[in-house]
């Protein structure tokens, strides 16, 4: 069953429950939609969209925080809405000058643009908001403190009769974070679901997560025995100069946690010989740290070309230092005769290949933490027959890595989609907002400890259909604590779900899910029940044979 409304072409967008029901209650007040990925914030939007348009008029302006996202978010609309596509304009800083989008302004009835170019374009005088009745504000958990989104957000409350609608995957823990994103852009309720709600249990296709352990190489472990001394001499240097004290194990949390009490006294003004000290030895502590990183987790490629960056681009003490160790000279030689590049290369190749065996014609990403590990994929997966991999990374670009442009980014996508590419290894760019549909596999090159970016990493398959997420970790390493990390906290994060569901009852409207209320104990358990319900009931079976106690049968397995 289809969405009918006169602005929604036909057979574009499933009639789902749990987006009927948010988009109804977006249009009563300024909505945050929290959504877990691939769920359809933007299905949300489209609906709301519509109906202002049918009943209102007036522009609606569509924001997303990165100028991929604008191009998609502008795309979509475009396939979906009945709309002439030449008045769904895109506004970034790249492809349209101030005085195209002074006229486009004027004729377009959708304006898709990142909120850096309305602000600055509200600030010159060349737009106003007034004639604005809808607002959209994507990854909306970013408006706070001096984002752009508050800035356009305050603009825009000067329009009395506008509606807002933010969204996002990722609202934190903290109610007063979510009622401080509300405050900011001018929202007044909130509808929050998780897989488990009853309107959206129906929809949730399975995800299997499929850890999977690797052993660590001989070179890997002794590199990081070697640089273990470094490491542990500049932990003594800061604690000799007043950090970490107290702290018998220092994490890179604790690291990068010196390292902000260092600037902070820095910037207030504080010039000691100690400081100056402790500033040098928390910069070398890191690049050791990430130098045993790359070796444990990513491979000895990784870290030669990381020792090589870094000796070309060498303008501080610290790499001065850091370069000048035996220790560092001797783990170089380590990574360079080592005879084999890290075992998850081959558990990649083997879990890919094995996919397409299955399934020809799939879809799999594969997501790699360091731009490094992901050329390194690309070129190892060209290797294994009917694979078309691609590279997908952000626009910066650091030293001979070049980045991608934007239409560069918005160009892979669609190849993507289409089939010219069936394989694309993303840097964290890839996390945000990619409207891939129907992705078969997503594999973990290493675990990470946030539970929100594993999420929406996650949430790049089991959209169309069932998925499966495979996640490789490397016995021994940070990369186990790091998966179990980021379990704990996504379970907690279920939790606290319903918790801000009730806390913030007491400070703004917050939307009920319809039906029976999310149960804290036992979500898998729930899940399965009300899937069961959901079932339509087949005729009764003839009773089954008693089985004798132990008895095991094929179904058991």
């Amino acid at each position: 069953m289809f969405v009918d409304h006169p602005l929604i072409r036909r057979g574009r967008i499933e009639d789902r429950d749990y987006q009927r029901n948010i988009a109804d209650s977006c249009l009563k007040r300024s909505t945050l939609v929290v959504l877990p990925t691939g769920m359809g914030k933007t299905v949300i939007a489209a609906r709301v969209i519509a109906h202002i348009l049918g009943s209102r008029g007036g522009t609606v302006l569509f924001l997303a925080p990165t100028k991929p996202l604008v191009e998609q978010h502008a795309a979509f609309l475009r396939d979906v809405l009945v709309v002439d596509a030449d008045r769904i304009a895109v506004f970034t800083g790249e492809v349209t000058s101030p005085e195209e989008r002074e006229l486009l302004w004027r004729t377009s009835k959708i304006v898709a643009s990142t909120p850096q170019v309305i602000r600055n374009d509200v600030k010159q005088g060349r737009i106003d908001l007034e004639g604005v009745s809808l607002v959209v504000f994507d990854e909306a958990h970013r408006a706070v403190g001096n984002y752009a989104y508050v800035d356009v957000a305050a603009a825009y409350k000067e329009n009395p009769a506008g509606l807002a609608l933010g969204m996002t995957a990722s609202p934190g823990s903290r109610a007063e974070t979510i009622v401080e994103v509300c405050g900011n852009l001018g929202i007044e309720g909130v509808e929050i679901r998780t897989e488990f709600d009853p309107d959206v249990v129906n929809y949730v296709h399975d995800i299997e997560v499929e850890p999977v352990l690797v052993e660590p190489t001989g070179a890997a472990r002794e590199i990081r025995e070697v640089l273990t001394k470094v490491l542990d001499e500049q932990i003594e240097r800061l604690r000799t100069c007043g950090f970490l004290q107290g702290v018998p194990r220092p994490t890179t949390k604790d690291l990068l946690r010196a390292g902000q009490g260092i600037r902070g006294r820095l910037d207030a003004g504080e010039r000691t010989g100690a400081l100056y000290t402790a500033a040098t030895a928390q910069a070398i502590a890191m690049k050791v740290n990430h130098a045993v990183e790359l070796a444990e987790t990513q491979g000895m490629e990784s870290l030669i070309s990381y020792l090589d960056r870094t000796e070309a681009e060498a303008d501080s003490r610290a790499d001065r230092q850091f370069l000048n160790r035996p220790e560092v000279a001797k783990a170089r030689v380590l990574a360079a005769g080592a005879n084999a590049e890290h075992p998850k290369v081959k558990k990649v190749l083997w879990v890919v290949r094995e996919q397409f065996l299955k399934k020809p014609d799939s879809r799999v990403i594969l997501f790699t933490h360091y731009r490094d590990t992901s050329e390194l994929m690309v070129r190892e997966l060209a290797a294994l027959p009917g694979i078309k991999a691609v590279r997908f990374v952000g626009q910066a670009t650091r030293g001979n890595d070049v980045g991608l442009t934007q239409r560069e980014q918005v160009e892979i996508i669609e190849r993507f989609k289409a089939g010219d590419h069936n394989v694309l290894v993303c840097t964290a760019v890839g996390e945000e907002g990619l409207d891939i549909p129907a992705t078969d596999l997503v594999v973990f090159y290493e675990p990470i400890p946030s539970e929100i970016r594993t999420i929406q990493r996650r949430g790049r398959t089991g959209r169309g259909r069932a998925g499966r997420v495979v996640m490789l970790v490397t016995r021994d390493t940070r990369d186990v604590a790091y998966f179990y990390s980021s379990k704990k906290k996504e379970r907690k994060m279920h939790v606290e779900l319903d918790r801000l569901r009730r806390e913030l009852r007491q400070k703004i409207f917050v939307g009920q899910p319809v039906g029976e209320v999310f149960a804290e104990v036992r979500p898998a358990e729930r899940l399965e029940r009300m899937r069961e319900a959901a079932r339509p009931q087949e005729p009764s079976a003839p009773a089954k044979e008693p089985r004798k106690p132990g008895q095991a049968k094929l179904p058991d397995y």
